[in-house]
């Protein structure tokens, strides 16, 4: 018997069960009109154009656009119960984590070999921004050979539509993919790709943990499924991709072919215009009646698909540090990617700049971090400025680094060279003075009165 939430379109029909999603029958067009509704939804349900000009194929937006959304893609059975809807998600990759096991291999065909086309035209690829270079693919994960490890590499991408057969492919230097690309054209070889759309979210999830080097990410995927996921080998590449998935593309990554290429980025600024690698299709394949996932960029679902994970992966790593680690929130002002928020119960002097520096190691993009203390609400943007104007004194509580390898999102570093300057604010309560000087006055049963027992 098929799982009820074992892949894409299954998702969604447990979304709409939840009163999550919205469908829209009216035609719409993927040039911008698309991205314009997917934007007036932003945080709130997901959506499913049932008609796309030009295309017979539905497409998804806002999936996995909001925390709750987020959990229930990876949570199987699991509630929240009482706890914050953002430490049920740590907690859930951190127990995927530890329990990684590999996935079962499809014995027959997979769903997605049912159609076939070598036109990428067929799809509905969306322009979202007035100034993108074209309409981009923003949901891909894309499967590679690592030749060097000896296993497969997934990781996600986005991929501007150039003609009927070609893209550019942005690949962030030093990163898993580019490894294995650099390997291939070090030795005279284009790479072979597999592209899949349209998977479950946790495979999405997986392929954005940021998994040291050699980690397949599919391992994780496979236990944020508990246990659900199946593989099928794609004919062209022989790489292993979800069975389950909507639409495979494969083809290869060509050697020494680059095109120009920019859209809007996770800060809903414009990427700067770089030639990227090109690259050439062999095959589409898709599933009966399939649907397309598009992210729209800059958007809450762009930003939790790509933050979440890494918040988890720092808390973590913060805490190996500084055990008494209590929560870690990549904030939304910081597009949930720049700037991080660490909430700590101090034991000792000098634990906060250690919280710090764990946090940007932790994550090499991050380009401010503040610690505060477990009284503080790390979520809440007015109580972070509060205990920085109360806890802190400047010339003694915050780090400075300049020249360190930062995003090459942010408009205002060096993105050529992948330089910025970082800043820590220990915004924590001295041990050296007396506590009662910092406490927080409370009113006795404000919490419990209600205004309209006298209004």
């Amino acid at each position: 018997m098929k799982d009820s939430n074992s892949d894409f379109r299954d998702f969604l029909s447990m979304l709409q069960s939840e009163g999550e999603l919205l469908r829209i029958k009216q035609d719409v067009s993927a040039e911008f009109e698309l991205a314009a509704v997917t934007a007036k939804l932003d945080g709130k349900q997901a959506v499913l154009f049932e008609k796309v000009r030009k295309s017979k194929i539905k497409v998804a937006c806002n999936v996995v656009g909001t925390p709750k959304k987020f959990y229930l893609a990876i949570a199987g059975s699991r509630k929240v119960g009482q706890m914050d809807i953002r430490k049920a998600i740590h907690s859930r990759i951190a127990e995927a984590l530890s329990r990684l096991a590999e996935p079962a291999k499809a014995q027959g065909g997979a769903p997605f070999e049912n159609n076939s086309s070598r036109n990428l035209q067929d799809l509905p690829i969306v322009t979202h921004f007035e100034k993108d270079a074209g309409p981009f693919v923003t949901s891909s994960v894309v499967f590679a050979k690592d030749q060097e490890k000896g296993n497969q590499n997934q990781s996600t991408h986005r991929l501007l539509r150039l003609d009927d057969r070609h893209m550019v492919i942005r690949m962030v230097e030093g990163r898993h993919l580019h490894k294995c690309f650099t390997y291939a054209r070090d030795h005279g070889e284009d790479l072979k790709v597999a592209i899949a759309i349209g998977v479950h979210p946790a495979v999405s999830i997986a392929a954005a943990y940021q998994a040291a080097y050699g980690v397949d990410e599919m391992l994780i995927a496979n236990s944020l499924l508990d246990g659900k996921l199946v593989l099928a080998k794609a004919n062209y590449s022989q790489l292993y991709v979800p069975s389950h998935a909507e639409i495979v593309l494969e083809g290869r990554i060509i050697k020494d072919r680059t095109q120009e290429e920019w859209m809007v980025e996770m800060l809903r600024t414009y990427d700067f215009k770089r030639k990227q690698p090109v690259f050439e299709l062999e095959r589409i394949r898709f599933r009966d009646n399939a649907i397309y996932h598009d992210i729209l960029p800059g958007h809450a679902e762009h930003r939790l698909l790509m933050g979440l994970p890494v918040e988890a992966k720092m808390f973590d790593y913060i805490k190996n540090v500084v055990p008494t680690t209590q929560a870690v929130h990549l904030t939304d002002g910081g597009s949930n990617w720049l700037v991080a928020v660490i909430q700590i119960k101090k034991r000792l002097e000098g634990e906060p700049k250690n919280a710090l520096m764990a946090a940007f190691s932790a994550h090499p993009s991050l380009k401010m971090a503040t610690v505060v203390d477990n009284d503080i609400d790390l979520t809440d943007p007015v109580a972070v400025e509060y205990a920085i104007a109360t806890r802190c004194q400047a010339d003694r509580d915050f780090i400075i680094m300049p020249n360190a390898k930062g995003s090459s999102l942010d408009p205002s570093s060096d993105q050529v060279n992948l330089l910025t300057t970082k800043v820590g604010i220990d915004a924590t309560a001295s041990l050296l003075k007396a506590k009662e000087g910092f406490e927080i006055a409370r009113i006795p049963g404000e919490e419990k009165t209600r205004l309209s027992d006298y209004v």
